[in-house]
Protein backbone atom coordinates (compact mmCIF):
# COMPACT_ATOMS: atom_id res chain seq x y z
CA UNK A 1 0.00 0.00 0.00
CA UNK A 2 1.60 3.46 -0.85
CA UNK A 3 2.22 6.11 1.79
CA UNK A 4 -0.32 8.32 0.20
CA UNK A 5 -3.33 5.34 1.43
CA UNK A 6 -1.64 4.44 4.63
CA UNK A 7 -1.69 8.14 5.66
CA UNK A 8 -5.62 7.74 5.43
CA UNK A 9 -5.96 4.51 6.88
CA UNK A 10 -6.23 5.04 10.69
CA UNK A 11 -3.67 3.64 12.59
CA UNK A 12 -4.26 0.54 14.72
CA UNK A 13 -1.95 -1.54 16.79
CA UNK A 14 -1.14 -5.05 16.31
CA UNK A 15 1.33 -7.25 18.13
CA UNK A 16 2.78 -10.85 16.48
CA UNK A 17 4.14 -13.17 18.83
CA UNK A 18 6.58 -15.90 17.93
CA UNK A 19 8.83 -17.97 19.93
CA UNK A 20 11.76 -17.13 17.88
CA UNK A 21 14.27 -14.61 18.27
CA UNK A 22 13.52 -12.39 15.52
CA UNK A 23 16.77 -12.56 13.51
CA UNK A 24 16.49 -14.89 10.68
CA UNK A 25 12.66 -14.98 10.93
CA UNK A 26 11.98 -13.98 7.58
CA UNK A 27 8.12 -14.15 7.40
CA UNK A 28 7.30 -12.41 10.78
CA UNK A 29 9.21 -9.51 9.29
CA UNK A 30 7.69 -9.38 5.86
CA UNK A 31 4.33 -9.97 7.56
CA UNK A 32 5.44 -6.83 10.76
CA UNK A 33 6.90 -4.38 7.27
CA UNK A 34 3.79 -4.90 5.13
CA UNK A 35 1.32 -4.05 8.24
CA UNK A 36 3.71 -0.90 8.92
CA UNK A 37 3.27 0.10 5.07
CA UNK A 38 -0.78 -0.10 5.44
CA UNK A 39 -0.96 2.20 8.71
CA UNK A 40 -0.49 -0.19 11.47
CA UNK A 41 2.01 -0.05 14.71
CA UNK A 42 3.24 -2.57 15.00
CA UNK A 43 5.43 -4.67 17.92
CA UNK A 44 7.12 -8.12 17.90
CA UNK A 45 7.68 -9.99 20.85
CA UNK A 46 10.12 -13.05 20.34
CA UNK A 47 12.33 -14.86 22.86
CA UNK A 48 15.86 -14.23 23.41
CA UNK A 49 18.59 -17.24 22.66
CA UNK A 50 22.15 -17.64 24.36
CA UNK A 51 23.19 -17.27 20.50
CA UNK A 52 20.84 -14.72 19.59
CA UNK A 53 21.92 -12.62 16.88
CA UNK A 54 22.19 -8.17 16.49
CA UNK A 55 19.15 -7.17 15.85
CA UNK A 56 19.24 -4.34 13.20
CA UNK A 57 16.73 -0.94 12.75
CA UNK A 58 13.03 -1.52 11.73
CA UNK A 59 10.36 0.64 11.53
CA UNK A 60 8.64 -1.64 13.44
CA UNK A 61 8.94 -1.76 17.39
CA UNK A 62 11.12 -5.06 18.21
CA UNK A 63 11.76 -7.11 21.96
CA UNK A 64 13.29 -10.51 22.95
CA UNK A 65 11.87 -12.07 25.82
CA UNK A 66 14.56 -12.84 28.49
CA UNK A 67 14.64 -16.90 28.90
CA UNK A 68 16.05 -18.72 31.82
CA UNK A 69 15.93 -21.69 30.08
CA UNK A 70 16.92 -22.53 26.63
CA UNK A 71 15.47 -25.27 25.53
CA UNK A 72 13.10 -28.57 26.14
CA UNK A 73 9.52 -28.32 28.36
CA UNK A 74 10.82 -25.96 30.36
CA UNK A 75 11.88 -23.39 28.36
CA UNK A 76 8.72 -23.86 26.46
CA UNK A 77 6.40 -23.10 29.95
CA UNK A 78 8.55 -20.05 30.91
CA UNK A 79 7.85 -18.79 26.97
CA UNK A 80 4.46 -18.72 27.50
CA UNK A 81 4.30 -17.85 30.98
CA UNK A 82 6.42 -14.70 30.35
CA UNK A 83 4.61 -13.97 26.82
CA UNK A 84 1.01 -13.53 28.74
CA UNK A 85 2.10 -11.39 31.69
CA UNK A 86 3.82 -9.40 28.85
CA UNK A 87 0.30 -9.14 26.39
CA UNK A 88 -2.02 -8.59 29.49
CA UNK A 89 -0.17 -5.66 30.43
CA UNK A 90 0.64 -4.23 27.13
CA UNK A 91 -2.17 -1.68 25.50
CA UNK A 92 -5.09 -3.01 23.69
CA UNK A 93 -3.76 -4.53 20.24
CA UNK A 94 -4.92 -7.03 17.74
CA UNK A 95 -3.07 -10.20 18.61
CA UNK A 96 -1.52 -12.34 16.45
CA UNK A 97 0.10 -15.87 17.00
CA UNK A 98 2.81 -17.18 15.17
CA UNK A 99 2.53 -20.98 15.71
CA UNK A 100 1.39 -23.20 18.31
CA UNK A 101 3.63 -22.51 21.16
CA UNK A 102 2.32 -18.95 21.02
CA UNK A 103 -1.31 -19.59 20.59
CA UNK A 104 -2.11 -20.36 24.67
CA UNK A 105 -1.40 -16.98 25.71
CA UNK A 106 -2.24 -15.09 22.79
CA UNK A 107 -5.60 -16.86 23.20
CA UNK A 108 -6.19 -15.97 26.56
CA UNK A 109 -5.31 -12.51 26.65
CA UNK A 110 -7.53 -11.75 23.86
CA UNK A 111 -10.45 -13.12 25.70
CA UNK A 112 -9.81 -11.10 28.52
CA UNK A 113 -9.63 -7.72 26.56
CA UNK A 114 -11.77 -8.59 23.94
CA UNK A 115 -9.33 -7.89 20.95
CA UNK A 116 -9.03 -9.70 17.28
CA UNK A 117 -7.13 -12.67 17.53
CA UNK A 118 -5.31 -14.06 14.14
CA UNK A 119 -3.76 -17.43 13.88
CA UNK A 120 -0.36 -17.56 11.20
CA UNK A 121 0.60 -21.48 11.30
CA UNK A 122 4.08 -21.79 9.44
CA UNK A 123 3.88 -25.21 9.47
CA UNK A 124 1.80 -28.44 10.65
CA UNK A 125 3.24 -28.21 14.19
CA UNK A 126 1.89 -31.47 15.93
CA UNK A 127 3.26 -32.94 12.65
CA UNK A 128 7.21 -31.95 13.14
CA UNK A 129 9.77 -34.98 13.05
CA UNK A 130 10.63 -33.71 16.70
CA UNK A 131 7.49 -34.30 18.57
CA UNK A 132 6.39 -37.72 15.96
CA UNK A 133 9.74 -38.89 17.85
CA UNK A 134 8.24 -38.19 21.08
CA UNK A 135 4.32 -38.77 21.46
CA UNK A 136 3.98 -38.34 25.21
CA UNK A 137 5.20 -34.60 24.31
CA UNK A 138 3.03 -34.27 20.73
CA UNK A 139 0.02 -36.01 22.85
CA UNK A 140 0.09 -32.98 25.31
CA UNK A 141 0.66 -30.72 22.11
CA UNK A 142 -2.53 -32.32 20.39
CA UNK A 143 -4.60 -31.42 23.18
CA UNK A 144 -3.79 -27.56 23.09
CA UNK A 145 -4.44 -27.73 19.37
CA UNK A 146 -7.63 -29.34 19.94
CA UNK A 147 -9.07 -26.89 22.96
CA UNK A 148 -7.85 -24.12 20.61
CA UNK A 149 -8.27 -24.20 17.22
CA UNK A 150 -12.23 -24.74 17.24
CA UNK A 151 -12.23 -21.33 19.18
CA UNK A 152 -10.55 -19.41 16.03
CA UNK A 153 -11.83 -16.99 13.40
CA UNK A 154 -9.05 -16.06 11.59
CA UNK A 155 -6.21 -18.56 10.07
CA UNK A 156 -3.73 -18.43 8.08
CA UNK A 157 -0.97 -21.43 6.83
CA UNK A 158 1.83 -21.86 4.27
CA UNK A 159 0.19 -24.20 1.91
CA UNK A 160 -3.42 -25.61 0.69
CA UNK A 161 -2.84 -28.90 1.99
CA UNK A 162 -2.12 -27.74 5.37
CA UNK A 163 -5.70 -25.62 5.41
CA UNK A 164 -7.56 -28.43 4.22
CA UNK A 165 -6.37 -30.44 6.85
CA UNK A 166 -6.96 -28.12 9.55
CA UNK A 167 -10.54 -27.21 7.81
CA UNK A 168 -11.48 -30.61 7.50
CA UNK A 169 -10.15 -31.74 11.21
CA UNK A 170 -12.02 -28.57 13.33
CA UNK A 171 -14.51 -27.14 11.05
CA UNK A 172 -12.55 -23.59 10.86
CA UNK A 173 -12.38 -21.09 7.52
CA UNK A 174 -8.14 -21.15 6.69
CA UNK A 175 -6.80 -18.82 4.70
CA UNK A 176 -3.79 -19.98 2.57
CA UNK A 177 -1.04 -16.83 2.70
CA UNK A 178 2.20 -18.57 1.40
CA UNK A 179 5.65 -18.11 2.26
CA UNK A 180 6.67 -16.08 -0.29
CA UNK A 181 9.59 -13.50 -0.68
CA UNK A 182 9.58 -9.44 -1.54
CA UNK A 183 9.96 -9.19 -5.56
CA UNK A 184 13.62 -8.33 -6.56
CA UNK A 185 13.70 -5.19 -8.28
CA UNK A 186 17.26 -4.95 -9.58
CA UNK A 187 18.68 -7.56 -12.24
CA UNK A 188 19.72 -10.82 -11.41
CA UNK A 189 23.26 -12.19 -11.90
CA UNK A 190 23.19 -15.14 -13.71
CA UNK A 191 26.52 -15.25 -14.54
CA UNK A 192 27.18 -17.67 -11.23
CA UNK A 193 29.87 -20.32 -10.13
CA UNK A 194 29.30 -23.98 -9.19
CA UNK A 195 27.57 -23.11 -5.87
CA UNK A 196 25.35 -25.60 -4.67
CA UNK A 197 23.53 -23.97 -1.56
CA UNK A 198 21.18 -25.23 1.31
CA UNK A 199 19.47 -21.86 3.10
CA UNK A 200 17.27 -22.66 6.46
CA UNK A 201 16.92 -24.40 9.54
CA UNK A 202 19.41 -27.30 9.85
CA UNK A 203 16.90 -29.65 11.84
CA UNK A 204 16.57 -33.64 11.20
CA UNK A 205 15.28 -34.61 7.76
CA UNK A 206 16.18 -31.77 5.76
CA UNK A 207 18.32 -33.81 3.30
CA UNK A 208 21.31 -31.74 4.04
CA UNK A 209 23.62 -35.20 5.16
CA UNK A 210 22.51 -36.48 1.54
CA UNK A 211 24.16 -33.32 0.00
CA UNK A 212 27.07 -33.54 1.79
CA UNK A 213 27.19 -37.43 0.52
CA UNK A 214 26.65 -35.98 -3.04
CA UNK A 215 29.83 -33.37 -2.77
CA UNK A 216 32.45 -36.37 -3.33
CA UNK A 217 30.51 -36.98 -6.78
CA UNK A 218 30.56 -33.29 -7.74
CA UNK A 219 34.29 -32.99 -7.63
CA UNK A 220 33.92 -29.06 -9.72
CA UNK A 221 30.72 -27.72 -6.74
CA UNK A 222 30.78 -26.12 -3.80
CA UNK A 223 28.30 -26.75 -1.11
CA UNK A 224 26.91 -23.52 0.86
CA UNK A 225 24.76 -24.25 3.90
CA UNK A 226 23.05 -21.00 5.52
CA UNK A 227 21.26 -21.56 8.90
CA UNK A 228 21.44 -23.06 11.80
CA UNK A 229 19.70 -25.76 14.31
CA UNK A 230 19.50 -28.31 16.41
CA UNK A 231 21.78 -30.68 13.99
CA UNK A 232 24.32 -28.40 12.84
CA UNK A 233 27.33 -29.70 14.96
CA UNK A 234 26.66 -33.21 14.08
CA UNK A 235 26.56 -31.81 10.04
CA UNK A 236 29.75 -30.09 10.66
CA UNK A 237 30.79 -33.53 11.97
CA UNK A 238 30.10 -35.05 8.91
CA UNK A 239 31.51 -32.12 6.50
CA UNK A 240 34.51 -32.39 8.13
CA UNK A 241 35.08 -36.12 7.58
CA UNK A 242 34.21 -36.00 3.79
CA UNK A 243 37.04 -35.99 0.94
CA UNK A 244 35.01 -32.84 -0.37
CA UNK A 245 35.28 -30.85 3.01
CA UNK A 246 37.23 -28.51 1.45
CA UNK A 247 34.09 -27.67 -0.91
CA UNK A 248 31.65 -27.35 1.90
CA UNK A 249 31.09 -24.05 3.77
CA UNK A 250 28.65 -23.54 6.81
CA UNK A 251 27.63 -19.81 6.70
CA UNK A 252 26.11 -20.33 9.88
CA UNK A 253 22.59 -18.11 11.18
CA UNK A 254 22.23 -15.30 8.85
CA UNK A 255 19.84 -12.09 9.43
CA UNK A 256 17.05 -11.98 7.02
CA UNK A 257 18.16 -8.78 5.58
CA UNK A 258 21.63 -9.76 4.47
CA UNK A 259 20.30 -13.44 3.65
CA UNK A 260 20.02 -12.62 -0.48
CA UNK A 261 23.61 -11.98 -0.67
CA UNK A 262 24.54 -15.38 -0.06
CA UNK A 263 21.29 -16.56 -2.29
CA UNK A 264 22.16 -14.64 -5.24
CA UNK A 265 25.11 -16.36 -5.56
CA UNK A 266 24.32 -19.87 -5.89
CA UNK A 267 23.82 -21.47 -8.68
CA UNK A 268 21.51 -24.40 -7.42
CA UNK A 269 19.41 -24.78 -5.07
CA UNK A 270 18.27 -27.43 -2.80
CA UNK A 271 14.73 -28.28 -0.67
CA UNK A 272 15.12 -32.10 0.25
CA UNK A 273 13.05 -32.40 3.02
CA UNK A 274 12.48 -35.94 3.99
CA UNK A 275 8.99 -37.62 4.12
CA UNK A 276 8.64 -37.73 7.90
CA UNK A 277 5.00 -36.98 8.67
CA UNK A 278 2.60 -34.58 7.34
CA UNK A 279 4.38 -31.29 8.18
CA UNK A 280 7.54 -31.82 5.70
CA UNK A 281 5.18 -34.07 3.42
CA UNK A 282 2.42 -31.03 3.18
CA UNK A 283 5.04 -28.34 3.28
CA UNK A 284 6.22 -25.31 0.72
CA UNK A 285 9.40 -24.30 2.26
CA UNK A 286 10.29 -20.42 1.99
CA UNK A 287 13.59 -21.47 0.13
CA UNK A 288 12.06 -22.93 -2.83
CA UNK A 289 10.48 -19.40 -3.37
CA UNK A 290 13.73 -17.48 -2.44
CA UNK A 291 15.56 -19.07 -5.21
CA UNK A 292 12.90 -18.39 -7.87
CA UNK A 293 12.94 -14.94 -6.69
CA UNK A 294 16.47 -15.11 -7.42
CA UNK A 295 16.41 -17.41 -10.75
CA UNK A 296 17.82 -20.22 -9.53
CA UNK A 297 16.64 -23.39 -10.32
CA UNK A 298 15.99 -25.94 -7.81
CA UNK A 299 16.03 -29.68 -7.32
CA UNK A 300 13.17 -30.47 -4.40
CA UNK A 301 11.89 -33.40 -3.14
CA UNK A 302 9.23 -35.75 -4.77
CA UNK A 303 6.57 -34.10 -1.91
CA UNK A 304 3.05 -33.29 -2.93
CA UNK A 305 3.01 -29.43 -2.44
CA UNK A 306 6.64 -29.00 -3.64
CA UNK A 307 6.36 -31.17 -6.43
CA UNK A 308 3.22 -29.50 -7.85
CA UNK A 309 4.98 -25.89 -7.47
CA UNK A 310 7.79 -26.96 -9.72
CA UNK A 311 5.41 -29.04 -11.79
CA UNK A 312 3.31 -25.67 -12.33
CA UNK A 313 6.48 -23.15 -12.77
CA UNK A 314 9.14 -25.50 -14.13
CA UNK A 315 11.90 -23.75 -11.80
CA UNK A 316 13.20 -27.22 -10.98
CA UNK A 317 13.79 -30.87 -11.03
CA UNK A 318 11.89 -33.41 -8.88
CA UNK A 319 14.14 -35.89 -7.34
CA UNK A 320 12.72 -39.24 -7.49
CA UNK A 321 15.34 -41.45 -5.84
CA UNK A 322 17.26 -40.34 -2.16
CA UNK A 323 21.02 -41.27 -3.03
CA UNK A 324 23.81 -39.29 -3.98
CA UNK A 325 23.86 -40.82 -7.76
CA UNK A 326 20.92 -39.61 -8.18
CA UNK A 327 21.59 -36.22 -6.58
CA UNK A 328 24.33 -35.90 -8.76
CA UNK A 329 22.84 -36.62 -11.59
CA UNK A 330 20.23 -34.04 -10.88
CA UNK A 331 22.85 -31.22 -10.57
CA UNK A 332 24.92 -32.19 -13.66
CA UNK A 333 21.29 -32.46 -15.57
CA UNK A 334 20.34 -28.70 -14.65
CA UNK A 335 23.99 -27.53 -15.78
CA UNK A 336 24.60 -29.79 -18.28
CA UNK A 337 24.70 -27.07 -21.37
CA UNK A 338 23.52 -23.55 -21.33
CA UNK A 339 20.32 -23.99 -23.07
CA UNK A 340 19.19 -26.46 -20.43
CA UNK A 341 20.09 -23.62 -17.57
CA UNK A 342 18.44 -20.95 -19.51
CA UNK A 343 15.63 -22.73 -19.40
CA UNK A 344 15.11 -22.88 -16.00
CA UNK A 345 16.17 -19.35 -15.07
CA UNK A 346 13.77 -18.04 -17.55
CA UNK A 347 10.91 -19.92 -16.43
CA UNK A 348 12.07 -18.84 -12.82
CA UNK A 349 12.06 -14.65 -13.86
CA UNK A 350 8.33 -15.96 -15.04
CA UNK A 351 7.18 -17.30 -12.14
CA UNK A 352 8.79 -14.54 -9.93
CA UNK A 353 6.55 -12.04 -11.30
CA UNK A 354 3.38 -13.78 -9.15
CA UNK A 355 5.14 -15.78 -6.96
CA UNK A 356 6.22 -12.77 -4.65
CA UNK A 357 5.24 -10.78 -1.39
CA UNK A 358 3.65 -7.62 -3.03
CA UNK A 359 0.55 -9.67 -4.74
CA UNK A 360 0.48 -12.70 -1.13
CA UNK A 361 0.50 -9.85 1.18
CA UNK A 362 -3.02 -8.59 -0.56
CA UNK A 363 -4.65 -11.74 1.09
CA UNK A 364 -2.93 -10.86 4.66
CA UNK A 365 -4.23 -7.33 4.39
CA UNK A 366 -7.60 -8.97 3.81
CA UNK A 367 -7.77 -10.95 6.90
CA UNK A 368 -6.50 -8.16 9.54
CA UNK A 369 -9.33 -6.06 8.06
CA UNK A 370 -11.63 -8.63 8.35
CA UNK A 371 -10.90 -9.93 11.91
CA UNK A 372 -11.11 -5.99 13.21
CA UNK A 373 -14.69 -5.51 11.36
CA UNK A 374 -16.00 -7.87 13.00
Amino acid sequence: MSSVKAQNVKRRSVILSVISDLSTDQRVHRIARTLCEAGWNVHVIGRNRHSSLKLSATDYTRERLPMRFQKGKLMYMEFMLRLFFRLLFLKRATLTANDLDTLLPCYLVSTAKGVPLIYDSHELFTEVPELIERPTTRKTWLKLEAFLFPKLKHVSVVSQSIADIYKDKYKVPVRVIRNVPNRIQTQVNVERENILLYQGALNVGRGIDLMIDTMTLLPEWQLWIAGGGDIERELQQRAEQSPAKDRIKFWGRIPHENLSQITCQARIGFSLEEDLGLNYRYAAPNKIFDCIQHHIPVIISNLPEMALLIKQTQTGIILKARNPQTLAQCVQLLNRDAKIYSYFVDNCERAAEYLCWEKESLHLLEMYEKANQT
